[in-house]
């Protein structure tokens, strides 16, 4: 698909493309975070079964938290520094494929490793080279929101994005969730994962057209570019910087639930293991539901009310719907509060990245998304099953197995909170007749 001259020019006041595109390329655009969200959910649900195997259900968090630790230091190093290397990449296929390419073939390759590790040492080995694989292309990839899409079409793109995101964990945990049916056997179900990804980036990789020119490096090596990554430049960005710690918590809140989703079934709701697969099913279903529902009337109330107004209210809905869920008796009445979580991470989805392209130097997309999307894998993937397996493990051993994981729901409560109260110094970019005013000190 060739590239218009009007697509890449940018707009004079906001940096960005001004030729919108068809509903069909920000489908395109938005389909490979399936796969990407995939990955990650499926292991959510995997590591906990696993860790229960091989060290126990008495050490299974600490173990668990431990090797997602190690992977959110491989994330915060890895994808920011890529997604920085991509900004100046000049190459015939252009600067964000060769980076997904290369990570998607070896996502694959290292999940058919982890599929057939049977130590916690290899266990461990592949996740941290699965992060390192993953991030390799997510760095990259993210960038092609602020290359390639024009101002009035962000809220749009964003909200495609969050319903791609919250559609691949659902994927990931029903993939996943095969190896009970399976007999505890979850080698089918990571290679799946691994299928998926890689052919949703192949397609990436064909379907996706090249946005701005890559950025001149002006004689610099690339050792100096990575390292130019984490200048501290970037703290002059007060906007930026204090919504991504926002999002850094308002995106563990969400986390807490599926990273202690199966041993919430086994210990608070006692659950058995033949029903644990449909419940799970149930449970991110009822989530991705309302996320579809909630993400298109979220970007039309940012655009009508601001993108802030919309995060708040995600907040209120997702620690009233955590609440809930560790309340909850039975689990029909722990999908009542997913409902309410389905519906705040839909509305948080379709205004979060939409807000945060709005405040970014375009032509360091890669930089700067690179560094935001450290909070979302942090927020995602790393720390809730650091903080949930910690609480799991030390409040169930206090005081009763089956209070712990609801005891990590609470802490999700105080965490949705938090990112509340974080997001209050953002200054968002005014909008003159769609177009967003620059905030000061943001060059594009």
């Amino acid at each position: 698909m060739s590239t218009s001259a009007a697509a890449l020019a940018p707009g004079a006041e906001t940096g960005r493309p001004t030729e919108r595109l068809p509903l069909l390329q920000l489908l395109q655009l938005s389909a490979y975070w399936f796969g990407i969200s995939a990955i990650w959910g499926g292991w959510e649900v995997i590591g906990q079964a696993r860790m229960d195997d091989i060290v126990g259900q008495e050490f299974a968090g600490r173990a668990l938290a431990l090797m997602d630790l190690a992977g959110a230091a491989v994330a915060l190093l890895v994808q920011p520094t890529v997604g920085s290397l991509s900004d100046y990449t000049m190459s015939r296929w252009g600067r964000r494929k060769p980076y997904i390419a290369v990570g998607a073939t070896l996502d694959l390759i290292f999940l058919v490793g982890l599929a057939t590790s049977q130590t916690y040492l290899s266990i461990f080995a592949f996740v941290l080279l699965l992060q390192v694989s993953s991030n390799f292309a997510q760095g990259p990839f993210q960038g092609y929101i602020p290359d390639l899409v024009a101002e009035d079409q962000v809220s749009l793109a964003s909200g495609l994005m969050g319903v791609m995101s919250i559609l691949g964990v659902i994927g990931g945990i029903a993939i996943g969730s095969i190896g009970f049916a399976l007999g505890r056997d979850f080698v089918l179900p990571l290679v799946a994962l691994g299928v998926v990804e890689f052919t949703l980036a192949m397609a990436t990789v064909l379907w996706v057209r090249e946005g701005r020119l890559a950025k001149p490096r002006e004689g610099r090596t690339w050792s100096r570019i990575a390292l130019e990554t984490w200048g501290t430049d970037i703290l002059r960005e007060r906007s930026y910087v204090w919504l991504v710690v926002s999002r850094l918590f308002l995106l563990m809140g969400a986390g807490i639930l599926p990273n202690v989703m199966v041993w919430y079934l086994d210990r608070s709701l006692l659950v058995p293991d033949p029903d644990k697969g449909f419940w799970l099913t149930a449970t991110t279903a009822a989530i991705g539901l309302m996320t579809l529902l909630s993400a298109v009337p979220g970007a039309l109330l940012g655009d009508r009310f601001g993108r802030k107004a919309v995060i708040y209210l995600s907040a209120v809905l997702g620690g009233t719907g955590m609440a809930l869920i560790a309340l909850a008796a039975s689990p029909p009445v722990a999908i009542a509060g997913t409902v309410l979580v389905g519906a705040a991470s839909g509305a948080f989805l379709a205004v979060d990245w939409a807000l945060m392209t709005s405040i970014i130097p375009k032509a360091s997309s890669g930089r700067y998304m690179g560094l935001s999307n450290v909070a979302t894998a942090l927020g995602t993937t790393a720390l809730p099953p650091v903080v949930g397996g910690l609480i799991v493990d030390l409040v169930g051993a206090a005081v009763a197995p089956g209070t712990g994981p609801r005891a990590a729901l609470a802490v999700a409560v105080a965490l949705y909170a938090t990112g509340a109260i974080l997001l209050r110094p953002v200054v968002e970019p005014r909008r003159r007749g769609g177009e967003p005013r620059a905030v000061p000190g943001i060059a594009g």
